[in-house]
């Protein structure tokens, strides 16, 4: 719901609600204006300008929700998940998060996927978790591309896969993800997926320590018993250029 709170922060500021008039956002509303529903839900969901009031919150996301909105349906299919404003129901959470996923919504495709991973709502089924943790991942999403990575790396509903392992830790390594580069830097370590390369391993798990990973660091440690000075140079160098590619260059 972090994405609800950084859009309503915005909302105020250079929105068509510029001047900032709750009781015109209202009437926005009430005429069946489904971006206005979605931000008086939003408004609700946080208490911003307004006491914070689950319930209306969810009445106004599922206006918008029933017009189609994917964000508003995201945001009931949240507001179920947790029983926030309903009583929680893990099948009316799928219902809304399907409906917003199959408009693209990364987050719903992304919580479609944990559904069927832990069978909440629907069956548990861990191709369809992969498909949904998939089209989230396609989008460029870290910690989906993290998690699928991991699902190819233990076979948990794909055949294990190192090589597609490595691909989904490096797309989210590349993002600044600490835990992807630690697992990235590890499989080269091992030769898994990718040719075994100490100066690699040494580098993306130096970036994920210097985030503060802790196993990564401890790795490393490991790692560079078995490295010469000449290669641990290297790897310091390759280091610093991924800590300024992969992780500075994210910050900005």
């Amino acid at each position: 719901m972090f994405r609800s709170l950084l859009i309503c922060l915005l909302l105020f500021t250079c929105s068509v609600h510029a001047a900032g008039e709750l009781e015109a956002l209202i009437k926005d509303a009430e005429r069946g204006d489904a971006e206005a529903q979605y931000d008086l839900g939003v408004m609700y969901d946080y208490g911003i300008r307004v006491p914070e009031d689950d319930a209306k919150a969810v009445h106004w996301y599922r206006k918008a929700a029933e017009q189609g909105d994917a964000e508003a349906q995201y945001e009931l299919g949240v507001m179920y998940d947790y029983g926030e404003g309903v009583p929680e129901d893990d099948a009316m959470a799928v219902h809304w998060y399907r409906k917003a996923a199959e408009q693209g919504d990364s987050w719903a495709q992304y919580n479609l996927g944990v559904k069927y991973d832990n069978g909440e709502g629907v069956p548990e089924d861990d191709a369809m978790a992969v498909h949904w943790h998939r089209k989230a991942a396609e989008q460029e999403d870290a910690q989906v591309q993290y998690n699928l990575g991991f699902m190819y790396d233990n076979g948990e509903g794909v055949p294990e896969d190192d090589a597609m392992a490595v691909h989904w830790y490096r797309k989210a390594a590349e993002q600044g993800d600490a835990d992807a580069q630690t697992k990235l830097g590890l499989m080269y370590a091992k030769g898994e997926g990718v040719p075994e390369d100490h100066v690699q391993a040494y580098a993306w798990l130096s970036v994920a320590a210097a985030q503060g990973h802790d196993n990564a660091q401890k790795a490393n440690d490991i790692i560079a018993k078995v490295m010469t000075s000449a290669g641990i140079a290297e790897a310091q160098k390759l280091s610093r250029e991924y800590l300024e590619a992969y992780v500075s260059n994210a910050e900005k």
